[in-house]
């Protein structure tokens, strides 16, 4: 079946004189830049308007952190440190990084279930609130605080019984590795305290790259009751409570973006409820795809044309181990293709059905399958679009032994 061009999703990225703009820069000149390609290049700006998007949809009282893992560059980082409210991460490297940037070590939260004794005393050095995601962890971080003489501060991260409907990828209900099962933690608090820990908040997430508002609001409502459920059993209060992230954006043909203004107007009803029952409790969303996702473009350039038994085939310097999501081996059942056009040439008529391929030794390694697409050229530039999260980092840059691809934001 043949993939059109997907419009929808690439309003972000301007097209001047036929080629793609970030950051104020057509394409091409950043390929310059870069020195190479393929190359990553992020745009701050669309960032920028992404946080300033929920700011003004969400409530004032709601505070947002940025989950790492969704784009560790350094300077993306730092930027988005200065516009959110705290940092989320889940690996030391990752630590690093969010302290560098400048982010209380108060608002930075570790998580992760397998947190060796070498974070966690980097994490209890560092002074950052660990996310606990088991019992024994939880034994650990006190004979590590102990012995160190620092005093932990922690959080549950709590495995719910419900999920997030049409999630994704789902991180919650049923048996799941991460986070402690909700019907445990009230004996997880009370061991908590015996132990001396500085008990923080909970941290409740049941899943990610959701599209769909009545689901994100059931699960808020499912998140509430749930932590409401487990104060009362436990008598605790909460300096804070992180109710996750799971906004989604649009990937594949027919897909919107989703509407936040139900999901805020559901916000503004909880977050009302929450100051009578849990007064003083901050309440933070985290966020990581919905922040960069659609800031971020993967550009490789036409290396060769081939004509296979009628099929066009078009070959580029970039494949599937610098954009293992855009190749569809990245939790897609069925695989499906991420936007792409020709960065040089994005405003021409599509000409012919393409198959755009990488140049690996695997018939795995695919951009783009039967997409339409102008003439292609070698020398060409061509985009793939939603590359800011999940792309550079999540992909096996050594298979194969090829050149790694660069990161740059403009």
């Amino acid at each position: 079946m043949k993939t059109k061009l997907q419009h929808a999703p690439m309003t972000a990225f301007p097209i001047i004189d036929g080629e793609i703009y970030a950051g104020g820069h057509p394409i091409s000149r950043l390929a310059l830049r870069a020195g190479q390609t393929p190359f990553y290049v992020y745009d701050r700006h669309i960032m920028t308007e992404k946080v300033k998007q929920l700011r003004e949809h969400f409530p004032s009282s709601l505070e947002l952190h940025y989950a790492i893992k969704a784009n560790p560059m350094p300077a993306v980082v730092q930027h988005l440190s200065q516009l959110t409210d705290g940092l989320d991460v889940a690996s030391m490297a990752e630590l690093q990084v969010a302290l560098h940037s400048g982010a209380n070590p108060a608002h930075i939260s570790f998580a992760g279930p397998g947190k060796t004794d070498k974070e966690l005393t980097c994490a209890l050095a560092a002074g950052v609130v660990i996310n606990m995601e088991s019992e024994s962890e939880m034994e650990r971080i006190a004979a590590i605080g102990q012995a160190s003489d620092l005093e932990p501060h922690v959080a549950i991260r709590i495995n719910p019984d419900f999920e997030l409907k049409t999630s994704g990828m789902k991180m919650g209900g049923g048996p799941k590795a991460f986070g402690v099962d909700a019907e445990r933690v009230p004996a997880m608090i009370q061991r908590c305290l015996q132990l001396g820990l500085n008990l923080k908040g909970f941290h409740i997430f049941c899943g990610s790259q959701n599209l769909r508002a009545d689901a994100i609001i059931e699960a808020h409502n499912n998140t509430f009751e749930l932590a409401y459920r487990i104060l009362q059993e436990s008598g605790v209060q909460l300096e804070w409570l992180n109710i996750g992230g799971g906004l989604g954006i649009p990937y594949f043909p027919g897909e919107a973006p989703l509407d936040l203004s139900p999901i805020a107007d559901n916000l503004t009803r909880l977050m009302g409820i929450a100051e009578e029952k849990i007064p003083d409790t901050r309440i933070i969303m985290e966020l990581g795809r919905f922040l960069v996702g659609e800031s971020g473009l993967y550009v490789s350039k036409v290396i060769d044309r081939k004509l296979s038994r009628g099929a066009n085939f078009v070959i580029t310097d970039g494949g599937l181990h610098h954009h293992l999501a855009a190749s569809g081996n990245f939790g897609q059942v069925i695989r499906k293709n991420y936007p792409v056009t020709i960065a040089n040439k994005a405003d021409l008529p599509p000409q012919s059905t393409t198959h755009i391929v990488g140049p690996l030794c695997t018939p795995l390694d695919i951009i783009a399958d039967s997409v339409e697409l102008p003439e292609v050229a070698v020398g060409d530039l061509i985009a793939v679009y939603q590359s800011g999260a999940y792309g550079f980092t999540a992909s096996p840059r050594d298979f194969l032994s090829h050149p790694h691809p660069v990161e740059i934001l403009v």
